[in-house]
């Protein structure tokens, strides 16, 4: 028996507002990518210091992610998905009103941790309310949509530092005012059919513990991750230190980092837009992932050839890499679709942000064993880096379930299996 009765349109309010929501969501999430030179250096970091200190408040960042991915997601369960949506916006509406006055490079990460906390609430209650609203052969085209607006918060957020003349404190200051701008809108959305019929039985709902009690749903979940691991090595990696790694490959010293991300954030916003139509027209997730996979991996090996040797072909690259990494959404809503709905929200919400707090082992690697351990270079570190997040996720992919034609109309069971 279904729980409601989906809306038909993608254009509706709940999409459009995810969307908005998520374009606000990305903004602030890449901001500090985009303001990382001269912010670090204003709040004390030199040439010696910069890449290990833009790094610790990078990480940050993306710990508090992965611990709010786990709390917003339960509460997403518990208490619905919008009081999700409610609750990560004031708190990352607040943490980017207070970085816009740090001073210190310790105080600037600690408000990236607390804007980490509460950006990782956004993305998973709007995808999972999304899901649920929609029928099943145009989920992916919704999600596609959240993807293609949001995404180009990035783009939003590099000519914003650029029109205000490099102040990044204003952007900040921007970026929790778009935040309040957001509460208003979500009063107009309503609850998830699905979750308020949900409401009315006697079931668990918004356990994390559930993924690791069932033998079966745990490896699922692992998978579910698991694919997803490229985004964030090429974004937190490739990109992030873009600038590092053109100084290394053909000595340049003016490649802005935020401009390479502002190219790869319109492939992004182009590429998570085509490939929900890829996905209606093939009617399958898992091969337009593929088609996704393949091309990320032919563009990461054009990052790293010998064809990068000016700025211009860099910033060619990140925009290629960008487009490349289009599969985001589509990556989130395999997620969501995984899983039952007394366990969706917290699924849909805590599998992107272990992703992206996966940012920081993948930094293991690549900065602290390979780069100043090992002694290699940024092109080995890189390479290596990439060729193990690459293995783990093509492995994952092939185990991982088709979810297109899958009905979200049920629950998981809370029982305790081998």
């Amino acid at each position: 028996m279904s729980f409601h009765k989906p809306v038909t349109s993608i254009f509706n309010i709940a999409v459009i507002v995810a969307a908005l929501g998520y374009f606000v969501d990305i903004y602030d999430l890449l901001l500090f990518t985009i303001v990382k030179s001269p912010s670090v250096r204003a709040v004390g970091a030199t040439d010696l210091t910069i890449l290990a200190d833009s790094t610790k408040i990078i990480n940050w960042q993306m710990i508090g992610l992965l611990i709010g991915g786990v709390i917003w997601g339960v509460l997403g369960d518990k208490k619905g998905r919008l009081s999700v949506l409610f609750g990560s916006i004031i708190l990352y509406s607040v943490a980017n009103f207070a970085t816009a006055y740090v001073t210190n490079v310790d105080q600037y990460a600690i408000c990236r941790f607390i804007a980490g906390l509460g950006l990782a609430g956004e993305l998973g209650a709007g995808i999972t309310l999304v899901t649920e609203l929609l029928p099943k052969e145009k989920r992916g085209l919704g999600t596609s949509l959240v993807a293609g607006i949001g995404l180009c918060g990035a783009i939003a957020a590099y000519f914003t530092f650029k029109l205000s003349n490099d102040n990044w404190r204003f952007c900040y200051r921007l970026g929790g005012g778009l935040g309040v701008l957001l509460l208003l809108l979500r009063i107009k959305v309503a609850e998830s059919g699905m979750y308020k019929s949900l409401v009315k039985k006697n079931i668990q709902r918004g356990n994390f513990f559930m993924f690791f009690t069932n033998k079966k749903r745990f490896i699922k979940y692992l998978l579910a991750i698991a694919i997803g691991l490229p985004t964030w090595y090429v974004i937190g990696i490739l990109i992030n230190q873009s600038d590092k790694f053109a100084k290394e490959f053909f000595g340049s010293t003016n490649l802005e980092s935020g401009r390479a991300i502002m190219f790869s954030y319109i492939g992004t916003a182009i590429g998570g837009t085509l490939i929900g139509f890829v996905s209606h027209y093939l009617s399958s997730r898992k091969k337009a992932l593929f088609l996704f996979y393949f091309l990320n991996t032919i563009a990461i090996v054009f990052f790293f050839s010998p064809l990068i040797d000016t700025n211009t072909m860099m910033y060619t690259a990140c925009g290629f890499l960008g487009f490349a990494t289009g599969y985001w959404a589509i990556f989130v809503t395999m997620g969501a679709e995984q899983f039952g709905t007394n366990l969706r929200s917290t699924a849909a919400t805590t599998i992107p942000n272990m992703v992206r707090g996966a940012l920081p082992l993948m930094n293991l690697l690549f900065k602290d064993l390979f780069f100043e351990k090992m002694k290699w270079n940024l092109w080995q570190s890189g390479v290596c880096t990439g060729i193990i997040v690459l293995t783990v996720t093509f492995v994952s992919f092939y185990f991982t379930e088709e979810t297109y034609h899958k009905d979200l109309d049920y629950l998981e069971s809370d029982e305790i299996m081998p």
